[in-house]
């Protein structure tokens, strides 16, 4: 805990580094793989705090992993091999583990209880029991299941078709893992697509899922096969690196084998839009998950406005599309961002204090942000407050500082990105 000294007014960036294992990939290889039949191999799985989550709950409900390095062998029991666990189950600080891993036990015929730090006890989960109770799983929590700890007691499930509110790839994917083991069908549709790591990942695994524009449906009583998966650097966090090497002077930044599912590049996208100088080399087309080697350099940003259904495709990079637009020449608009406020923090509010303090013309709406560019950055103490990616956010905002930065609660990046000083180092 404390307070820990930024880098500030860096005069370039320089290099190549290789961003850690999908977040996303990395825990519903571990589910996955969990309920599958046989053997599956993971390499490049993340082991951030939240993944490793993941991880310690499936060994919990009986699963045997074995681990090395970045590399992990999971001893799949199928759909029924799961037991019921002696022990509560922590998530930590992981929303991705305890939504989807409450889609896999409303169908398993015993009791279990999910609970998770302080962030997660504040983060709503009706999105996820509505849909699943609905299913026929009996749900219990504070308030009415929205909050843990939540106690399920799963077992004989069937089919839904069911319409979330807000494009959610946690909602999405929980109720697709219920239905791979309900009786009949189960549809979801969304409003716009989410991101769509698990409908990839049932074909993986063998299972089949069928998909049209943001409607998915899968049928009950599929059996899923272990399988090997290489997991690709994470485009959310790359996202930290691309906006550094845009923003700091004199930069020349290369990440390499990162995923590009085109469900997750909005940031590309965006920064493009911006006048961002990206380019982007193609590395493996034809994997499950499209990977390649993205460059990126110091640019001339111009404002932009971001809404609507590019939102779901860059929500968690938000935060540091807020920094980059503080350094672009006129006004952009973050609008249609309502999700960011029920993250690790209220990243709305806090994306806006913690940038204003540094000297940022920024300011709050309901749905998103304004900020106007061009601003000088001064310095002060900023913090994380808990969220990883607030956290290196500021990071980098520091690296452009004319003062000092201080950051609080700086272990929080461990999260999702164990390396990230040390790769930032690298480059100076």
């Amino acid at each position: 805990m404390g307070t820990y000294k930024l880098q500030t007014k860096i005069n370039s960036l320089q290099g190549e580094i290789i961003v850690p294992g999908d977040k996303s990939i990395s825990h519903r290889s571990v589910m996955f793989g969990a309920v599958a039949e046989g053997v599956t191999t993971v390499t490049g799985f993340l082991l951030g705090d939240d993944c490793l989550s993941t991880v310690s709950c499936f060994k919990q409900l009986g699963i045997e992993i074995e681990q090395e390095d970045d590399r992990l062998i999971i001893h799949g029991k199928g759909w029924n091999g799961l037991k019921e666990p002696r022990e509560v189950l922590n998530v930590g600080n992981s929303g991705t583990t305890i939504r989807l891993m409450m889609g896999i036990l409303a169908g398993c015929d015993f009791h279990s209880t999910l609970i998770g730090d302080e962030s997660i006890g504040k983060r709503p989960m009706t999105r996820v029991t509505k849909p699943l109770t609905e299913m026929g799983a009996k749900i219990e929590g504070r308030q009415n299941g929205e909050y843990t700890p939540l106690s399920i007691r799963g077992g004989e499930i069937h089919g839904i078709k069911y319409h979330p509110p807000v494009a959610s790839a946690q909602v999405k994917s929980s109720i697709l893992l219920a239905g791979l083991q309900a009786e009949g069908k189960t549809t979801v549709v969304e409003p716009v697509q989410s991101r769509d790591h698990t409908e990839r990942m049932i074909r993986q695994f063998g299972g089949t899922v069928d998909t049209e524009g943001s409607v998915v449906s899968v049928q009950g009583g599929q059996i899923l096969k272990g399988t090997r998966i290489q997991v690709p650097g994470d485009i959310s966090s790359a996202a930290f690196f691309l906006v550094a090497g845009a923003i700091v002077p004199n930069s020349s930044i290369t990440l390499k084998n990162v995923g590009l599912n085109p469900t997750r590049t909005g940031i590309i996208d965006v920064m493009k839009e911006m006048g961002a100088d990206i380019t982007i080399e193609i590395l493996e087309e034809g994997q499950i998950e499209p990977v390649g080697n993205i460059t990126v350099k110091t640019s001339n940003l111009k404002g932009t406005t971001i809404g609507g259904e590019l939102i779901p495709r860059l929500i968690d990079e938000l935060p540091v599309i807020a920094l980059l637009a503080t350094q672009a020449e006129g006004e952009t608009i973050i609008r249609d961002a309502h999700e960011l406020k029920v993250k690790e923090t209220n990243r709305i509010d806090t994306v806006v204090d913690e940038l204003s303090k540094l000297g940022a013309t920024i300011t709050a709406t309901d749905d998103g942000m304004v900020i106007h560019g061009k601003n000088k950055l001064g310095g002060g103490v900023v913090s994380s407050f808990g969220d990883h990616r607030i956290g290196m956010m500021l990071a980098v905002a520091a690296l452009i500082c004319e003062d000092e930065v201080s950051l609080e609660q700086k272990e929080a990046i461990s999260v999702s990105y164990p390396h990230f000083f040390e790769d930032l180092d690298n480059l100076m």
